[in-house]
């Protein structure tokens, strides 16, 4: 990452300022060579923060729509701000629209660790299910041909994971990872591809990946944009699995996942959030007083995304399938479990789960109801 030492990277930024009600534009400048930042207040005309160094902020998680939190406020980068932060990031920053089917659906956690091993980013996630003028208006360009028909009926018949991927070439290196788009070719061409391996015919292959940058950018909007976006599938019924940042950085996230389904536990629903400081603070809002580490946890809520997973099973039995919230205990009483193998301390332990039987109902409305509108 130290390819751009020398020089800074410039961002167009928008913070929603919730008091007064408006969308603030700043100007946004990081230095790679001491992490600093500094900002400039477009409409104002002056200095709004004087470079300074900002936690949590890395050259690694700056690019066009990535949310980062400078003093409590959570800003979203919208644009490049000059040509040569451009040039610098445009393809390592490339993105990408992937599917996981429904015939795949059962196979999303090794989906999504073969997606972490190849060192591509999330940078949104959701499980929905798709209404057949939904799927036909995604679909739109393969209209009047002979197999249209049979792929709306089976991109129908289940909910769907959708994934917008980020990485180096991101749009070639994911269409090399799922292979040929019929998967008795590609079980002959390159047999250890997704389709190869999860698909079974030619419709029923897997996996979907954007075939250019120009695909990518409608697919993406399709479903992360700010229009009217297909539904998801949470149930409101399950209890909360939060994966949180460090997990999903340090690239444990599938590996969680896999754990999860492979022990039997129903997924309800899936999707990716940005906690805001205020955010963070009102759902961690029953610890405040009661952990000493209430505010390093907030902190590490809001630091980057995080993936909210709804369990389709006993409150009980999935909390002790986590395992204790201290990994180090974890790890000595019960090696097994998510926290035990993927969490570090009280702070940083893999994921959240609801603790109370009493909050299962509130943790879940807050994400897929209240967080997801």
């Amino acid at each position: 990452m130290g390819s751009f030492t020398d020089s800074r990277l410039v961002f167009q930024a928008e913070w929603y300022d919730q008091n007064a009600e408006l969308v603030r534009r700043y100007q946004f400048m990081f230095y790679p060579v001491d992490n600093t930042v500094e900002m400039f207040d477009i409409k104002n005309r002056r200095l709004f923060l004087k470079r300074s160094a900002v936690p949590n902020i890395t050259e690694d998680k700056l690019y066009v729509g990535s949310v980062v939190n400078v003093n409590s406020r959570q800003l979203t980068l919208t644009a490049y701000g000059d040509s040569f932060t451009e040039n610098a990031l445009g393809t390592r920053n490339e993105k990408t629209l992937a599917i996981i089917k429904p015939d795949a659906l059962s196979k999303v956690g090794p989906i999504l660790e073969r997606i972490c091993n190849e060192g591509i980013k999330f940078c949104n996630a959701k499980m929905v299910n798709l209404t057949k003028n939904e799927a036909a208006a995604f679909y739109a360009e393969h209209a009047g041909k002979h197999f249209f028909d049979e792929l709306i009926e089976f991109i129908v018949s289940a909910p769907i994971i959708v994934l917008e991927l980020m990485g180096d070439n991101v749009i070639s290196s994911w269409r090399n990872i799922i292979g040929p788009t019929n998967a008795s070719e590609a079980r002959s061409k390159v047999p250890q591809s997704l389709r190869a391996l999860y698909g079974s015919n030619g419709t029923a292959n897997a996996c979907h990946g954007s075939d250019s940058p120009q695909s990518a950018e409608r697919e993406i909007e399709f479903f992360f944009g700010s229009e009217r976006r297909p539904a998801g599938t949470a149930q409101l019924s399950g209890t909360l699995c939060l994966v949180k940042p460090h997990a999903i950085e340090s690239g444990n996230t599938g590996k969680i996942v896999s754990q999860i389904t492979d022990a039997g536990f129903e997924i309800g629903g899936i999707e990716m959030f940005n906690l805001d400081r205020a955010n963070a603070e009102e759902f961690l809002e029953i610890y405040k007083g009661v952990v000493t580490e209430y505010s390093q946890m907030v902190t590490e809520l809001c630091s980057g995304p995080c993936l909210a997973i709804e369990i389709l099973s006993e409150h009980k039995n999935f909390r002790e399938f986590v395992g204790p919230a201290d990994p180090e205990i974890a790890r000595h009483l019960r090696p097994k479990t998510i926290r035990a193998k993927y969490g570090k301390d009280k702070i940083f332990n893999s994921v959240h789960c609801t603790d109370l039987p009493e909050d299962v109902g509130l943790e879940i409305e807050y994400f897929f109801r209240i967080l997801s509108q």
